[in-house]
């Protein structure tokens, strides 16, 4: 509807700008809104009043003027002036009544379109260090990160998902470490275990696995290890304990611990995202990246375009010529690339595979990191202009009024996976992004769980069990419903709780397109909680399965519709639409 709507503004400002009675720009914004009552009509606009200044008429003059140019249209009832020169619409009955057929005709396909043009279109998320489980923090960029990907594919995008498996650096490094040293322990090697190394039970699983298959292969003298925990600082002493382990036993057998630990944690991170209903085009592997030389071949060109210099022995990027702080180094002292130099050759795969627009789902302590990467594509002489960074805050967990603590070096936390055990994926889905990603979001455990009207998730996939509900009971008194006959009814939808039903179901491909364009999920889910109250109060003041054919099938139309639409909006957030609960 928006779209007809400004289609027939942009031919009245073509009609008064060819009789000079008014200026514009090409590129002018024309804003429609959804109308906050039912009196100021279906929809709105300023245009008047954002074109009244340049051309120096008086808004509501300029508003009488742009309706007196409009063309006649079949969805408009009438037009109206209000207040200091917004202009209203009013859509004619029939006009949202033809929804219900719209929706019926296009079931799961209702709110396509194809303003993405099939643009070939990446979304890297969650991309965890695998070095742990998946936590509640990861958790949210999981599930908006799946969202958006969803709405992007629904308005015509060409989208893959990837995740960029971390399997190379220090982190890595550190996580072979504590591997190897809880494999000493259970060898009955008296070793301590240092505070900044992995502490989690998971890594003590991992060490025991490995025991089951390498019994005492991985064991040293520790007459020449204990020294090692003589160093004061935490990080320099962590250091010494892998340069250890590395040297002495040897690139074959530390591999073997490092992979142990590497394809368990991350055999891990797949399975607990596959049960969350996430899913990846791509696995990428860092490691790769050096592998086949993409890194190397990153800084020589960034050498060869003078945007690399030497000192104290590093190679550094002048990333700071580029709108970075300050310039960043890509090799360390000691000949190792850094993150940061991986992250470049990252970025240039992601273009050298064809990839138009390129979208980064981020946590939100990232935010420094995205003036770099830009800088970095600049430098390689790539568009910085199709990356686009999307921050995503972590969340604070309750359960009542208490809030749970969580540190993931020292494996006190959450899990994804209890977390879906406890309230379910669909919750969790559904709750991940009730907020904008930005945004600080507290997750609150009892409230997921409760079922109540005060829980959205809850509320919403009622409206759809309420639906299938009357369904039923429609089968069990065996009355016939026909569809295609039913819908010739639909000029009876004209009760005041149908008309704003109505309305809502008619906002729903405009609520996909914004949420979409502006990578907001939570708009959706906004939407699908006004409909689920529209629906709602429409079902607790009217019968369904009444004695008067015409009616009935009249509302029913109009509640399969809205069955529809529930179902097409949930899917989108990766949340079922249950039949009975």
């Amino acid at each position: 509807m928006k779209n007809q709507i400004q289609e027939l503004l942009l031919q009245s400002l073509a009609e008064l700008e060819s009789k000079d009675i008014l200026s514009t720009s090409n590129d002018i914004l024309i804003k429609i809104e959804n109308s906050r009552s039912p009196e100021h009509g279906d929809f709105a606009t300023n245009l008047a009043m954002t074109l009244a200044k340049k051309n120096k008429i008086n808004p509501r003059q300029l508003a009488q003027k742009i309706i007196n140019q409009l063309p006649k249209s079949e969805i408009l009832e009438r037009v109206e002036i209000a207040g200091p020169g917004f202009i209203n619409f009013f859509l004619k009955q029939d006009s949202h009544q033809a929804t219900v057929v719209k929706i019926l005709k296009n079931g799961h396909r209702y709110g396509d379109s194809k303003i993405g043009a099939n643009i070939s279109t990446l979304v890297e998320f969650v991309s965890a260090n695998p070095t742990g489980p998946l936590h509640i923090g990861h958790g949210r960029g999981a599930a908006y990160g799946t969202a958006v990907s969803s709405l992007l594919r629904k308005i015509g995008f060409n989208v893959s998902c990837e995740y960029y498996i971390n399997d190379a650096g220090r982190q890595m490094d550190i996580l072979a470490l504590s591997v190897w040293l809880r494999y000493l322990q259970h060898n009955d090697v008296k070793i301590p275990f240092p505070e900044n190394a992995y502490q989690g039970d998971y890594i003590t699983d991992i060490a025991i696995a490995l025991y089951a298959e390498y019994a005492g292969k991985f064991v040293l003298p520790t007459e020449k290890i204990m020294p090692l925990f003589e160093e004061k600082a935490p990080e320099l002493k962590i250091d010494g304990l892998i340069k250890y382990c590395i040297d002495n036993l040897g690139e074959k057998y530390y591999r073997i611990i490092f992979d142990a630990g590497l394809d368990s944690i991350l055999t891990t991170i797949k399975n607990d995202l596959v049960g969350f209903g996430v899913k990846f085009n791509n696995w990428f592997s860092e490691r790769s990246l050096v592998e086949n030389k993409t890194v190397e071949k990153c800084i020589q060109k960034l050498i060869k375009n003078d945007w690399v210099y030497e000192k104290d022995g590093a190679q550094w990027f002048r990333s700071s010529k580029l709108g970075d702080e300050k310039d960043r180094v890509l090799i360390r002292e000691n000949g190792q690339a850094t993150y940061f130099a991986s992250d470049i050759a990252y970025h240039l795969s992601k273009v050298e595979r064809g990839f138009e627009k390129i979208i980064n789902v981020w946590g939100a302590d990232h935010h420094g990191y995205i003036a770099r990467v830009k800088a970095s594509m600049q430098a390689l002489e790539l568009s910085s202009d199709r990356l686009e960074v999307l921050l995503v805050q972590f969340a604070t967990l309750y359960r009542g009024k208490e809030k749970l603590q969580m540190s993931t070096r020292s494996g006190e936390f959450i899990t994804l996976k209890e977390l879906q055990e406890e309230v379910g994926k669909d919750a969790a889905r559904f709750f991940y992004i009730m907020r904008k990603s930005e945004q600080h979001l507290d997750f609150d455990l009892e409230l997921a769980k409760s079922e109540s009207n005060d829980n959205p998730v809850y509320y919403i996939q009622y409206a759809h069990a309420r639906i299938c509900s009357v369904f039923r009971q429609l089968s069990e008194k065996g009355i016939n419903y026909q569809q295609a006959e039913a819908l010739k009814h639909i000029s009876k939808l004209n009760e005041a709780h149908e008309i704003k039903l109505l309305a809502t179901l008619a906002r729903y491909p405009d609520v996909i397109e914004n949420a979409a364009i502006t990578y907001e999920p939570h708009q959706l889910a906004y939407y699908l909680k006004d409909l689920a109250n529209d629906f709602h109060t429409y079902y607790n003041a009217n019968q369904f399965i009444v004695d008067d054919d015409i009616i009935r099938n009249a509302r029913l139309t109009l509640i399969e519709a809205t069955k529809q639409v529930i179902q097409n909006g949930l899917s989108l957030l990766g949340v079922t639409a249950p039949e009975v609960m």
